[in-house]
């Protein structure tokens, strides 16, 4: 299942806890000769919020650990695509695409040896919902669902379509009813899954740890025995893990660190592009920059192509669309024409347009989370302020970056910089973040648009086919571009470093899906 929320989202449940000292991380690692040598230690970049069930997690790193203990009724390649994995095949889709009928493997068990069956995959589908979690959202378009028999489920999604159902949707993560709904509460911290791994032991706060399952129903069969996860939320600790030996792998690689590391002995790098947006909108509200024109001008007055190169060529790679680049090779919009489209680096212009539709005294406000985007606002400020304007660059924490962007008042803001975490369709990031019914909550922009621009996203979401809905969302995504309410900036790669003696690791695009320890395509081992 994809964790597709706004950053403020991720930032709130994956910030959460105490980073974990050196001495929680160094022990048995992998390719050492001590005792418990079987055993990975990997560093997550981000502390956990200790929920391991995946009807109520909400949280990627604790899905770091989930993902290798439960199967999904589908699961993402490594191109970000969705595979059978407790499905026999592909499902049978009716009534216009709002019927689908699941067939599930009759092999597959849970690690207490009860079968996986319908039933277990309904409860998985509409738990969500009826338990009122913060994941309801992803799941409240199905309308009822219906047990065919053991291994047989009917999904009805009422009278529309629900357009990114086959590219999400589906990759549900299968829980065991029964089980589950006897303690719920024990379940979270104890969970009974049908993956590879099964649950081994919780040290709250401290580390996770899995071991391989020995009667796993599927072929898969996992080289590496067991698994230990820990949080280093500081960058530079886990920089430190990693060059010291004591961890076999980290997860989160800051972008000056990228060439240390490159150059460390005994260290190898892995990257992937990841489906995230990373951008800054304009006030199109209320103030100077409701005028595309201001909009325009000051996409004119940098280079984000030079900052990217300066401050995260080795942990990022540019957008030219609000459709990040892994997500559109399942698309295929055409990126280069937007690539086109968007103004490029002319201070003469930039000045021209500002002198002729800016106030004489225009010195919009940005306003910013820490990190690579403070950098890139004041990247901005210097610019404009050589092109005779400037602007006030306000560092805030989350709390009250969203307090002061949903506001849509001119004297707070006129950009802000943000980022958004979706999925490998398009609705996840034009419905919550350009759609109208999100302004004031998952955006702040309040961009109007053309006649028929909400609709089309609202009829994207209600359609089903993937060549339809490209038509649809097509004219919307080069209105963006052109019109500038947001401008792309980046999508960040999901990166990781690894000890030599780790083999076969392979970083994936999906965040929750890291580390993959093994699949179809891979099975990491130690040498």
């Amino acid at each position: 299942m994809s964790r597709h929320m706004s950053e403020l989202t991720r930032r709130r449940l994956l910030g959460s806890g105490a980073a974990v000292s050196a001495a929680a991380i160094a022990g048995c690692i992998g390719g050492s000769e001590s005792e418990g040598s079987d055993q990975l230690h990997f560093t997550q970049e981000q502390s956990r919020e200790e929920n391991f069930d995946p009807v109520i997690s909400n949280d990627a790193y604790s899905f770091q650990v989930i993902q290798l203990i439960f199967d999904g009724l589908y699961e993402f390649d490594e191109g970000l695509e969705l595979q059978p994995k407790l499905a026999t095949g592909e499902p049978t889709v009716e009534r216009d695409g709002t019927r689908y009928i699941f067939e599930i493997e009759e092999a597959a068990e849970f690690h207490n040896g009860n079968d996986v069956t319908a039933e277990d995959v309904a409860h998985s589908f509409t738990a969500p919902v009826e338990e009122e979690t913060e994941n309801a959202s992803e799941y409240n378009m199905i309308e009822s669902t219906e047990v065919i028999d053991d291994y047989q489920l009917q999904v009805d999604l009422g009278d529309d379509p629900y357009g990114p159902f086959e590219l999400a949707t589906m990759g549900v993560t299968v829980v065991p009813k029964s089980y589950r709904t006897e303690d719920r509460e024990a379940f979270n911290k104890n969970p009974v899954g049908s993956g590879p791994f099964e649950f081994s032991e919780l040290q709250e706060n401290e580390y996770v740890e899995i071991e391989k399952y020995d009667d796993y129903w599927g072929d898969l069969d996992p080289n590496i025995e067991q698994a230990r996860f820990v949080a280093h939320d500081d960058a530079a600790g886990r920089i430190s893990e990693i060059r010291a030996g004591n961890t076999d792998v980290i997860a989160g690689i800051p972008n000056d660190d990228w060439g240390v590391l490159e150059n460390e002995e005994g260290v190898t790098l892995h990257s992937a592009e990841s489906p995230t947006y990373m951008y800054m909108a304009f006030n199109c509200n209320e103030g100077p920059t409701t005028n595309p024109e201001v909009r325009r001008a000051i996409a004119h007055s940098f280079s984000m192509s030079d900052f990217i190169e300066s401050n995260g060529e080795n942990v990022t790679s540019p957008m030219y669309s609000p459709i990040p680049p892994v997500v559109n090779e399942v698309w295929g919009f055409p990126e280069d024409e937007y690539q086109d489209m968007l103004p490029g680096y002319d201070p003469d212009q930039a000045k021209s347009l500002l002198d002729e539709h800016a106030p004489d005294d225009f010195t919009p406000t940005i306003i910013t989370p820490e990190g690579i985007r403070a950098q890139l606002a004041e990247r901005i400020a210097t610019r404009l302020d050589e092109i005779g304007y400037g602007a006030d660059v306000q560092v805030l924490d989350f709390a009250t970056l969203v307090d002061t962007y949903t506001s849509g008042n001119a004297d707070d803001y006129q950009m802000y910089l943000l980022g958004w975490t979706g999925g490998p369709d398009p609705d996840y990031y034009l419905y919550p973040l350009f759609h109208e019914s999100a302004a004031g909550t998952n955006q702040g922009h309040y961009y109007g648009g053309s006649d028929g621009f909400h609709e089309a996203i609202a009829e994207g979401r209600n359609t089903a086919g993937q060549e339809e809905r490209y038509d649809i969302y097509e004219p919307v995504i080069r209105e963006i571009v052109e019109q500038l309410p947001a401008l792309p900036a980046f999508t960040q790669d999901n990166t990781m470093a690894s000890q030599n003696h780790v083999q076969d690791l392979q970083a994936h695009p999906e965040v929750t899906r890291n580390p993959t320890l093994v699949a179809d395509y891979t099975n990491v081992s130690f040498e």
